[in-house]
């Protein structure tokens, strides 16, 4: 419904998109192809930064002033102006390029629930960015900003969204919760934001990898679709030399262990790279955690991205009810 890749096309979500309903999905399922693409709704297309995949180069914070909001028409969702004290300046447009802000794979579970019209139960866990350290209150978290999205995006359907963040945990702590606070809640969709903790205190990655791999495959076991996040591209996180290789880690294991990654580093890099965004737009005054706009524009782009995922016409999906 909202992403699609098109070229280097930006991901943004457009005001006023009409809602999914239940009925929509269930007739469109059954007779889709297994590579049809989801339609494009008013993109802005951009060319694509030259830039390396490595994330190795990391570039100094920079000063330079944010673009001017993009005029009507461009197809953005445009935040409001920003209230005292929220740090933002201007109203800045939430997009990011599409090959980061969509899923690779299909979330079967939670599509399944969407079109029965059945109760979607989605857990959060990870730390303090899960948490939502950095933001005015609970309710600008991303998981509740998340809650908000996603019940615009499906009008009538009984969405949950839980917050298990807890502030400066590390992956095995999260771990440790696994069983009382995410399988116990019978979730269909799991978001596990990861990493940053451990490469903040220096830690080796070969240990992490293995622990990593662990955790996921405990969730897979429940049934439930699993997301990774990765880490927030931020001055203190860019400052250790592990960052990288924690980036290319992740991303390998959602690779090859078939979860779905959304990428939120190279999302927040996008930003301050090539939208020209300064750190304090995005990020609170300790240069680590997002802040309102930041959690707010991320809660926004992983929903379109579920939303899409969960709503792609493949005939797997209709073929192979979830358990």
């Amino acid at each position: 419904m909202v992403l699609a890749v098109v070229g280097p096309a930006r991901a943004e979500v457009p005001a006023g998109a009409p809602p999914l309903t239940p009925a929509a999905m269930l007739a469109a399922m059954p007779a889709a192809a297994a590579a049809a693409v989801p339609a494009v709704v008013s993109p802005t297309v951009r060319p694509a930064p030259a830039q390396p995949a490595n994330p190795a180069a990391l570039p100094p914070a920079s000063a330079a002033p944010p673009p001017p909001p993009p005029q009507a028409g461009e197809g953005s969702l445009i935040f409001p102006p920003p209230q005292a004290g929220e740090g933002r300046v201007g109203a800045v447009a939430c997009s990011a390029l599409t090959e980061f802000a969509r899923l690779d794979r299909p979330l079967r579970h939670t599509a399944h629930r969407l079109a029965g019209g059945e109760p979607l139960t989605i857990v959060a866990i990870g730390s303090s960015s899960t948490a939502g350290a950095g933001a005015s209150s609970p309710a600008a978290s991303y998981p509740s900003r998340l809650a908000v999205e996603l019940r615009q995006r499906f009008p009538g359907q009984d969405i949950t969204v839980l917050n298990r963040g807890v502030n400066g945990e590390e992956t095995t702590d999260m771990i440790a919760r696994f069983a009382a606070q995410v399988i116990a809640e019978h979730p269909q969709l799991v978001l596990w934001q990861v990493g940053t903790n451990s490469v903040l205190r220096d830690h080796p990655l070969k240990p992490h990898s293995v622990l990593l791999r662990e955790g996921i495959a405990e969730l897979k076991a429940t049934g439930a679709d699993v997301v990774l996040i990765d880490l927030q591209y931020a001055p203190k996180v860019l400052a250790k030399s592990e960052t990288p290789g924690m980036v290319d880690q992740i991303a390998l294991a959602a690779k090859e262990e078939n979860v779905d990654l959304f990428r939120r580093f190279a999302v927040m890099r996008d930003w301050h790279e090539n939208e020209h965004l300064p750190f304090d737009v995005f990020l609170s005054p300790d240069r680590l955690h997002m802040n309102d706009w930041g959690y707010a524009c991320v809660a926004k782009l992983l929903a379109s991205g579920i939303a899409e995922a969960a709503t792609r016409p493949i005939v797997s999906v209709a073929a192979h009810p979830a358990h």
